[in-house]
């Protein structure tokens, strides 16, 4: 009978140990997530930001008492950075890692095949090597695209021009998202019948004297999400707005840093995106492999008020592709 009453009384014992350890538990976990990003610019620093507060939203709206931690490193551009950041990211094994922009990603991914990878800002990711397959990436990486609307980025500045010089193009080689933009705006051109004159350049110094040459020679520039650009608009504007050159840009960043107008992505909203793909594999427990690619859900008109009104153009009159 005494072993009988024990067993009773052990029994709640028990039982409220297991839910003291459980609430615990709860009220204890971290997550923590790494964060890659290549150099800092507007569009960049807006999918981080977008990324991060989504996802401390969507993890606190589930388990309040959960605490969010971001290790962010910035390579400002630099592959060396790039290369032992990514190292010490790994190595604190989080439970996640944020990828921005194709050189952060593939140098990530490099260094471990089994930590999940979401990445942003990436214009392809099967291009990049770094899923099998946008349906079903079957590696440890999906994400979001950043392809915009090519296409309709240059009949937006094709109704801007006002004369029959060829359209220019500026973009950074050694970036693969830019070169395949580039593609994409060599099929369109020469599907519409029109001209483009395209230069490449390869470091920020190269940028305003490239442009200065070559302004005279064209009706309106077109910079496609190319990170040397994105990181030169306050230049590329300067120079643009002393030639009265309109100017359309990849994303709405850029364009609100110094171009005319464009029809694009807006990367907080696209950083917000990529954050509930992140919620599903913390809460969930989804796996990158089998999560399809996505792209961005969101693109909208922007224009520039004061660097059109500065070109003589009318804002209210620059209407959506």
């Amino acid at each position: 009978m005494k072993k009988s009453l024990l067993g009773i009384i052990a029994l709640p014992i028990i039982a409220l140990t297991l839910a003291g350890c459980s609430s615990s538990a709860s009220k204890d976990k971290t997550v923590n997530v790494g964060v890659l990003q290549i150099v800092q610019h507007g569009s960049l620093d807006a999918a981080r930001k977008g990324f991060e507060s989504e996802l401390t939203k969507e993890i606190k709206a589930k388990h309040p008492k959960w605490k969010v931690d971001y290790n962010y490193q910035n390579a400002q551009g630099d592959q060396a950075n790039l290369n032992t950041m990514s190292r010490q990211i790994v190595q604190k094994k989080p439970d996640m890692i944020l990828a921005i922009a194709t050189p952060s990603a593939q140098t990530v991914a490099k260094q471990t095949k089994t930590t999940p990878i979401l990445t942003t800002a990436v214009t392809d990711l099967k291009s990049a090597g770094l899923v099998k397959s946008t349906n079903k990436p079957d590696t440890n990486v999906s994400g979001t695209m950043d392809l915009g609307p090519v296409g309709k980025q240059l009949k937006l500045l094709k109704s801007l021009t006002k004369n029959n010089k060829p359209i220019g193009v500026m973009y950074n080689s050694s970036e693969e998202n830019s070169g395949l933009q580039v593609s994409i705006a060599k099929q369109y051109a020469k599907k519409n019948n029109i001209k483009l004159k395209i230069i490449s350049v390869n470091s920020s110094n190269d940028v305003q004297s490239a442009l200065s040459v070559m302004s005279n020679k064209i009706s309106g520039l077109y910079l496609p999400t190319d990170n040397l650009m994105a990181s030169s608009m306050k230049i590329i504007g300067k120079v643009a707005n002393e030639k009265k050159l309109p100017v359309v840009t990849g994303s709405i960043e850029m364009a609100q840093d110094g171009g005319t107008a464009t029809y694009g992505i807006n990367y907080r909203d696209l950083g917000k995106q990529t954050a509930k793909m992140a919620a599903k594999v913390i809460l969930d427990k989804k796996n990158p492999k089998d999560m399809p690619v996505e792209t961005s859900k969101t693109l909208r008109l922007y224009v520039n008020n004061d660097r059109a009104k500065a070109l003589g153009i009318d804002p209210a009159k620059i209407q959506e592709p």
